[in-house]
């Protein structure tokens, strides 16, 4: 993976990765204090960590003894313009397209010109 696009999506792809940024949303977070939550062990929420980290969502800083992360939310900048081009696209009104469909079907005088 070579675009940094890549990296975030791959990274936001999992749930746990997910769960972890929501919870630095509030604040910055000792490593100790964000494995708190789930049922894996420190190694495992430190690879989460890691690839977070490689996506550029979050950064780790040492203070003292503990290693802290925060919430990079620049990161997500291009990926969230990339995803608002897609918002150019209306939600259809299905209500709205059912009575043109039966417009088109009546046709223009308003009544049905088919045989039943």
């Amino acid at each position: 993976m070579t675009d940094p696009l890549d990296h975030v999506f791959a990274a936001l792809a999992d749930r746990t990765r997910r769960e972890i940024l929501t919870m630095l949303l509030e604040d910055d977070m000792a490593v100790t204090d964000v494995a708190e939550p789930f049922e894996m062990s420190l190694a495992a929420i430190s690879k989460h960590l890691g690839i977070l980290t490689r996506a550029g969502l979050i950064s780790q800083e040492k203070r003292g003894r503990v290693k802290w992360c925060k919430l990079e939310p620049d990161a997500l900048r291009d990926a969230s313009i990339w995803m608002q081009s897609f918002g150019q696209f209306e939600a259809v009104n299905l209500d709205a397209f059912e009575r043109f469909l039966e417009a088109e079907i009546d046709g223009p005088s308003g009544g049905s010109d088919r045989a039943d």
